[in-house]
């Protein structure tokens, strides 16, 4: 049974007409998409489609073709698809005459089946096609901005989420802070970290653990960032523990710590609440390295810092009491002053003149201590036994590359001999 045109291209139109409304395609490129795969169908079945006018109306769900024929006397049609005879052309109206061109509507029912479905087939691919390149250029043009969206599924390595029209983004494991705990429905918030595009298939990545998303929500919380009156220098997180903010006044008379951190911190209360109870440290950015890196190791109070440019390295020397501070709780604080100013920093605990004159060189201690041993921790810039016993334990587990229990049995040598 022939397929009619009644029950074919109203439903294309109703298709592109939801489209239109759920993915916000502008109406010309739908007229345009509908009527190209019409013209490419046209050009197979009659050879060209130069001849051929197609009128859409996605509004009201119509289509119309039509194909423009010029008269000629009977006997001389050598192309039924652009001419027609003189006798055919008055079987449509009795008044045409030779020369006049004949527009004739085609009835879509004519296009067979099989061409009916290849044209079906075009206009599904299209729109999968548009509905992809509109997502893309949608969410490509807003990475780094702040989204929200409903936790639709969990898995083991993302989790789903869908924005209030449908489209699906992701939020893989690695950009979730750890602490983070989600339910199906609730909706969370998060910042769009990359838009790929692989084989014209958009996938929108999201993170909560980026520094850009601390950022936007600073941005969202104090006005005086956003007004261009602070400037954030530099963010460094370790996402649901701490993170350390460095913040530069444009305007004197406004302090850009108070700012960011408000009325009995009332500013950043709901940002520690967003990301599950991660402290933040703000300070005052400055071009000076020393300060820059002494105010990046508060709470500690430093005594002294020697810093190297060339290697971007900056050894720090405090008093016994404060070593513990700068390191912090796993050594987070001296990782966070590290990641926000660029510099490997080593601390060093200060050694009093008496001290100094008692110390004693490393290599003396090869009758107990194994020479690769010495030399893992001389390579670290500890020759001498005072030296190391001042350096932080934690500083020559990780950076001597040694065993916790190696460096606990160096330590308990070394300590006897000044005991």
């Amino acid at each position: 049974m022939a397929a009619k045109k009644s029950d074919l291209i109203p439903n294309m139109i109703e298709t592109f007409k939801e489209f239109k409304e759920t993915k916000n395609i502008d109406r010309t490129t739908l007229m345009s998409v509908l009527e190209h795969s019409f013209r490419s169908v046209i050009a197979k079945i009659f050879g060209s489609d130069e001849n051929f006018d197609i009128i859409v109306n996605p509004d009201k769900g119509d289509l119309e073709i039509y194909r423009n024929r010029i008269v000629v006397n009977d006997g001389e049609v050598t192309d039924e698809n652009k001419e027609i005879s003189l006798s055919d052309a008055k079987k449509i109206e009795d008044d045409y005459e030779v020369g006049e061109e004949v527009s004739e509507e085609v009835n879509f029912e004519k296009f067979g089946r099989r061409n009916i479905l290849t044209l079906r087939q075009t206009l599904a691919s299209k729109i999968l096609e548009l509905e992809h390149d509109s997502l893309y250029n949608k969410y490509k043009d807003r990475e780094g901005q702040v989204v929200s969206g409903e936790v639709y599924q969990m898995w083991k390595r993302e989790v789903l989420v869908v924005d209030d029209e449908g489209n699906e983004l992701i939020l893989p494991k690695s950009e979730q802070i750890p602490a983070d705990q989600y339910r199906k429905g609730e909706t969370i918030r998060a910042v769009i970290l990359k838009v790929d595009n692989e084989n014209s298939n958009p996938k929108i990545i999201l993170s909560r653990t980026s520094p850009i998303f601390l950022q936007r929500l600073l941005e969202a919380e104090v006005p005086e960032i956003n007004d261009g009156l602070i400037s954030i220098k530099g963010i460094a997180r370790m996402p649901g523990e701490r993170a350390k903010v460095a913040v530069e006044s444009y305007d004197d008379r406004i302090d850009p710590v108070g700012a960011c951190v408000g009325v009995k911190g009332s500013r950043v209360h709901g940002i520690v609440r967003e990301l599950c109870n991660e402290n933040i440290d703000v300070i005052n950015y400055t071009s000076n390295i020393k300060l820059y890196i002494q105010r990046s190791l508060s709470p500690a109070h430093v005594s002294s810092i020697n810093v190297n440019l060339e290697e971007r390295k900056a050894e720090v020397y405090l008093k016994p009491e404060e070593v513990s501070l700068a390191i912090g709780r796993g050594g987070l604080n001296i990782k966070l002053a590290s990641m926000l100013t660029g510099f490997t920093i080593d601390v060093f605990r200060e050694i009093g003149e008496d001290e100094a004159e008692e110390d004693i060189y490393l290599d003396e201690f090869s009758d107990e201590i194994d020479q690769w041993v010495i030399d893992s921790i001389k390579r670290i810039g500890l020759d001498t036994a005072k030296a190391v016993l001042n350096a932080d334990r934690d500083l020559l587990v990780e950076k001597a590359d040694l065993e916790e229990d190696t460096v606990d049995d160096v330590l308990r040598i070394l300590r006897a001999e000044f005991e």
